[in-house]
């Protein structure tokens, strides 16, 4: 008689809400506390918008053996084609050591293929053995990114990063209002400018915007991330800065509390983009400020982001707001890697 491995006899299907208590269970018995609210948000958010969202429950005969989450990234700094990004997987203590983890994986490659996705994208810390191992079975590998985050408290340090450009070489040579360098007119400029939560009217400026920075199309994506502003602040802070009666500006960042080996609670920014007739007046890290006092106000303690290692605009303008090298290392699996 053929003998069943453990790994056959688990089933794959969409994760649901009524899995709720069961994967905040497994997930507690992973990171060592209870994380309920946030996984109930998540889970709630992948339900009103399920294209952006993939899924699955691997099942065995007592129940819930394990789950994957993952999130679709568009319009993510540096991204002109759709990937993943694995948010959260875990296997129950007692089911663990049997390939589960590599059966929820492939159903997310497999979902991924389906739905056009380049790539698979996650982070975790450069000590966490385990999952560095994890990783290197299912085919990642160093990602040409790197990862800088800025503590809330002191959001000033970081002037020793390894990347340093002189002020006014920022995004559209935009100069750091931070300095004693900035001229009246400047200030002035500061001064006049509105910086507000996103509403559902600023999406055509927004779009705009943001397609003079990038020569993207990128409407589908921003609509959804407002949407899920909307829907639930306490996961998503959106942002725009309005000046002489016009949108000239906006940030996107997301509660994010669920990565491997996460501490703390930490915001991650998508994305922001200033009008070009509107550089050199302080906007971007006027958006930034802002954006600093509402996670401050959500109990978030770190902030941070994700940019490519050859974007010296980028990686200036956010070492010049406070961000340093994070302790987290970035990884990617391509699709076409063999599973």
């Amino acid at each position: 008689m053929p003998v069943i491995a453990p790994e056959q006899m688990l089933t794959i299907r969409p994760l649901t809400r009524n899995d709720l208590a069961e994967v905040v269970a497994i997930d507690a018995a992973i990171e060592g506390r209870w994380r309920r609210n946030y996984v109930e948000r998540r889970l709630a958010a992948a339900l009103r918008q399920p294209a952006l969202h993939a899924q699955f429950a691997a099942c065995d005969s007592k129940g819930l053996a394990g789950f994957i989450l993952a999130r679709v990234l568009e319009g993510e700094f540096g991204r002109s084609k759709p990937g993943l990004r694995l948010e959260m997987i875990g296997v129950r203590p007692d089911a663990r050591g049997h390939g589960g983890g590599a059966k929820l994986f492939r159903a997310l490659l497999d979902w991924g293929a389906r739905h056009g996705i380049r790539d698979v994208r996650t982070s975790t810390g450069w000590q966490d053995a385990q999952m560095l191992g994890w990783l290197d079975a299912m085919g990642f590998r160093l990602a040409s990114s790197v990862i800088l985050d800025a503590a809330l408290e002191d959001r000033a340090a970081g002037a020793d990063a390894a990347v340093t450009l002189e002020p006014g070489h920022g995004p559209g040579g935009e100069i750091n209002f931070g300095t004693g360098e900035a001229n009246d007119n400047e200030r002035l400029s500061l001064e006049q400018a509105e910086v507000r939560a996103m509403r559902p009217e600023d999406l055509r400026e927004i779009v705009r915007i943001d397609h003079s920075n990038t020569g993207r199309d990128s409407g589908n994506y921003i609509a959804a991330l407002l949407a899920e502003a909307t829907d639930d602040s306490a996961l998503r802070v959106s942002l725009a800065a309005r000046l002489d009666g016009a949108i000239v500006g906006f940030v996107m960042a997301r509660a994010d509390l669920g990565d491997f080996g996460r501490t703390e609670p930490v915001a991650v920014v998508d994305t922001i983009g200033v009008d070009p007739e509107y550089a050199h007046r302080g906007i971007g890290h006027l958006l930034l400020e802002h954006l600093f006092a509402n996670l401050s106000a959500l109990q978030v303690e770190r902030v941070e982001t994700v940019v490519k290692t050859g974007d010296l605009t980028l990686l200036g303008f956010f070492q010049s707001a406070g961000f340093a090298p994070s302790q987290r290392l970035p990884f990617v699996r391509p699709l076409d890697s063999a599973a």
